[in-house]
Order: structure tokens, then sequence, then C-alpha cells
């Protein structure tokens, strides 16, 4: 699995950096000075755990931790600090562990050997299964990932999907897809879903009827009066 060490002191990330490196399946991908830097190598590199230090000049790791969470799929945090005062601040955002300082080989070890299923990798692993649809194509099923459908909409007793490249029929309900993938899609209609993952612009016409437009898709969706209030709130939760 891949680790990222946050620390400002050098000799910290040079000591993490040795313990790791004698633990099996594990391996540091990056090291950063400060949360600034943090950030930018998670984007970059994807880390499944971060080894962070909480007090830290520029922003601490606290900081850093809450922004990370409020990722789909975060990495893994375990603290690693010289102050025992910051544990219960700390376990607000949710760490795998917290070691204090000085950190011995064992403690490390341990607080590896127990993120068990809270890594990025399984987590994503979960999520790409999880979200697999299966349709027909004549006589043939495919499958297609959720992430590629912009949206569902009711057709007669089918439900007809809209991807990139496509469309096909499900005999799933709208309620049904609604109740399976309840934090990518949002009803925005009676008789459509959207894929939030897609949005582009909520827009008023003269008419005084609202529209939805979706990322690659040329035509607008209509949003019923009723679901408006509903689906700004979703939408400006979803866009941060």
């Amino acid at each position: 699995m891949k680790v990222l060490i946050v620390d400002d002191e050098p000799l910290a990330r040079a000591r993490l950096m040795r313990l790791l490196s004698a633990i099996n399946g594990f391996s540091c991908v990056g090291e950063a000075q400060n949360s600034q830097q943090a950030l930018a190598l998670c984007q970059q590199l994807q880390p499944d755990v971060l080894l962070l230090d909480i007090a830290m000049p520029g922003g601490d790791g606290l900081q850093l931790a809450a922004k990370l969470a409020s990722q789909p799929v975060p990495p893994a945090i375990i603290f690693v600090t010289a102050h025992p005062q910051h544990a219960l601040d700390a376990y607000q955002v949710c760490p795998a562990d917290y070691i204090l300082k000085p950190v011995s080989a064992e403690r490390l070890s341990a607080a590896l050997a127990r993120l068990g299923n809270r890594t990025r990798a399984h987590l994503e692993r979960q999520q790409n299964s999880a979200d697999i649809i299966s349709y027909q194509l004549g006589a043939t099923t495919r499958q297609i990932s959720l992430n590629k459908v912009q949206y569902f909409s009711a057709d007669s007793k089918y439900v007809r999907m809209v991807f990139t490249g496509g469309e096909a029929l499900l005999e799933l309900s709208l309620s049904q897809l609604q109740q399976r993938y309840p934090l990518q899609l949002l009803r925005i209609h009676r008789g459509t879903l959207i894929n939030k993952h897609y949005f582009s612009a909520l827009r008023a016409a003269a008419d005084g009827k609202h529209y939805i437009e979706l990322t690659g898709l040329d035509s607008r969706l209509e949003v019923s009066r009723r679901a408006l209030s509903q689906v700004k709130h979703a939408l400006q939760l979803a866009t941060g």
C-alpha cells in the first residue's frame, strides 16, 4: 500500500521512512513538510495511508485530515505526534490510529496492521464492484459503471439509462436505483434521476421552469417545482 509521510521535521520523516521500509506490504511514495505540500501530493499520488504530524507551520494536520475526509475515497490517517493533548481533537476526524513519538517499529507495524478495510485501495475496490449496472443488449448481458451514466428516466414500464456513447433500457425502477445509489443519484423530477457527477448548471427559463444541464449532454432536463428546493440544496452540497 502507498504511504505518504507528512512531518515538518526531516529527522522524523527519515525515521518513519526507515521503519516503514521494514514492513511488508507498505511503501513510502512521497514526503511532505507541510499541509499544502501534502494536499498537492495526495492529489498527485493518491496514497492509501498518511502518516501525519499534527503541529506543523502553515496549517496543522487536523485541518488537513478534515479536508481529506471530505473526499469520496479519502486515505486512511494515522497521526504521528509528540503531543498527547491533541488526541481528543484528533479523533473528531476519525483517524485510523494515533501514535506518540518517538515511534517504535512495533507500534507502527501494529497501527498499519489494524488498517484492515479502511484504506483507499479497499474502498475503491468496494465502490467499483458495487457501482456496476447490468443491462441487456439483444441476447447479450453487458455491464457499465455508474460513473459513466448521465441520467435515468422513466420510459413506459422500463427505465431508460443514458450514458456516454449510448443508452439502454433497464427493468429496475427509479426508486430502486435511488435506494441503491443514494449518494450519486439525485431525483430532479418524478420521472428523472441525474448523476450528480455530471451536473453542469441549473438554469431558470423565461416560462418560469428550471432545467438541469449535464456535462456531455446537448439537451436540458426539466426540474419539477416540487423537487426544485431539494435539488438546489443537494447541488450546493455536491459542489461545495
